[in-house]
This record gives structure tokens, C-alpha cells and sequence, in this order.
């Protein structure tokens, strides 16, 4: 090693780029890149978010659409084939609460429950949920459960 070979570990020392706005004698004074005149130019100058020169923005040439009920109650709904079958494996007893289908991670803890009327249901079992569609409700008390409402 000598001094005709040194040099900074790869990685220590950053290129700039082209350093701009520093005079004349650089080559890259006077506009600094920026052009003449226009809002471009100036100091202070920043574009909105979306803006097309002046062409009428893509959000607001397309249509709105549709409608959102602020009101609207979304439920988390559990099949009867599937209570059946954590039921068989024995997984879920015979009085079904909400708290034993969030502990089964079927629904979300924070969800409504609706208990929907897809397969059927053998055991009689006493489920207590939000809500139960017309179908589920009828296989329910058919084996002999019961389906309450909270």
C-alpha cells in the first residue's frame, strides 16, 4: 500500500449529482435548471396532488357512483353445517353462545352474528346469536334446539 492507492471504503463516500444554483462559473447558475419564468420557476411553487396543467382531473371527469348506507349493519354469519361439525369433533357444546364462536375464531369479536341456514344440524343445541335466518331458525327447533336472540 501507498499513497497512490488509497482510497475510501466502498460504500463511505456519496456522489452528489450536478450541484446547482451555486454561480455563473459553475455552469449551472443563473436559472439553475429551472427555465424562465412561470410558476415552475419560482421559489415556494408546489403542485396539488392530481393537478394536469389544467386539464380537468381524472377525479373529476368520472362519474360518481352508487350509494353507501352510513347505517348499514354488516353480519359475520356462521353456517349450520359448520356448527355441526365443530359440534361432532367436540369443539363446541351444547349451549353455543357468541363468546364460544369467537374462542373458535368463527367470527371476529367486535362482529354480529348471524347463523345462516346452509347444511344441516343433527344435535339439538341451544344457540344464542344477533340474528338467524328464517331457514336456520326452522332446522334449529326441528332437531329439538333452540335459537334465541340476543
Amino acid at each position: 500500500m501507498s499513497l497512490h492507492n488509497l482510497k475510501p471504503a466502498s460504500g463511505s463516500v456519496k456522489t452528489a449529482g450536478k450541484v446547482i444554483g451555486r454561480g455563473q462559473g459553475s455552469g449551472k447558475g443563473g436559472t439553475a435548471t429551472r427555465g424562465h419564468k412561470g410558476a415552475k420557476s419560482r421559489s415556494g411553487y408546489s403542485k396539488k396532488i392530481g393537478f394536469e396543467g389544467g386539464q380537468m382531473p381524472l377525479q373529476r371527469r368520472v362519474p360518481k357512483f352508487g350509494f353507501k348506507n352510513i347505517n348499514r349493519k354488516d353480519y359475520a354469519g356462521v353456517n349450520l353445517d359448520v356448527i355441526q361439525e365443530y359440534h361432532t369433533a367436540g369443539r363446541l357444546s351444547d349451549n353455543i353462545t357468541i363468546d364460544n364462536l369467537i374462542e373458535e375464531r368463527l367470527v371476529g369479536k367486535n362482529d354480529l352474528v348471524k347463523i345462516l341456514g346452509r347444511g344441516e344440524i343433527n344435535a339439538s343445541v341451544t344457540i344464542t346469536a344477533h340474528k338467524f335466518t328464517a331457514s336456520a331458525k326452522a332446522a334449529i327447533e326441528k332437531v329439538g334446539g333452540q335459537a334465541q336472540t340476543v
